[in-house]
């Protein structure tokens, strides 16, 4: 699927990340590129590590940064895993990072991915599909006091415990789709 993105605070992240040519540089949330691209096209002996944990985030990027062959390297993996990931590259120092945290919008744009608020699709809401645990599990398959310290704990919700109740009685008439 292509689509059109804007990567947000573009210039701010690229000015602040005062690129040195020779300097090596990892995007741990690479999405599809689009400030990879950027420090990638500053770089002349220096190295971008760009990590995605969505395969299709890899792909696209790996499109986008064809121009940069020689100085990108991309691994899919979940940008907590940085330090073994330059560890496995034989990099010991780093001079920059950048993290753009959160739902990208090629996923929430995506039905099928389960982040949408507009479509009417499955549960998923895996940034990696290789992660067993899907949303549709977790609201059929925890329980209450589970979903109550995940609402509360990650979502910062503090009707968490009211909301935990309601789908534990929804779910008891049909699953949770």
């Amino acid at each position: 699927m292509e689509f059109e993105h804007v990567s947000v605070l573009l210039h701010e992240c690229i000015d602040n990340l005062n690129i040195k040519p020779d300097g090596i540089y990892v995007d741990g949330t690479a999405g599809g590129g689009g400030h990879s691209y950027h420090i990638a096209e500053r770089l002349t002996t220096g190295r971008l590590i760009a990590i995605d944990q969505d395969e299709t985030a890899i792909a696209a990027a790996t499109k986008r940064l064809e121009p940069f062959a020689d100085r990108v390297t991309l691994v899919r993996s979940n940008f907590s895993n940085i330090e073994n990931v330059c560890r496995d590259l034989g990099i010991e120092k780093i001079d920059g990072v950048l993290m753009d945290l959160g739902v990208s919008s090629y996923q929430l744009d995506t039905p099928e991915r389960g982040f949408s608020y507009n479509a009417d699709a499955p549960l998923d809401m895996r940034m990696d599909n290789r992660n067993p645990l899907t949303a549709r599990r977790v609201v059929n398959e925890y329980s209450e006091a589970e979903l109550r310290r995940v609402i509360f704990d990650f979502g910062e919700e503090k009707f968490g415990a009211k909301i935990a109740a309601n789908i534990v009685k929804a779910r008891t008439q049909a699953p949770i789709e």
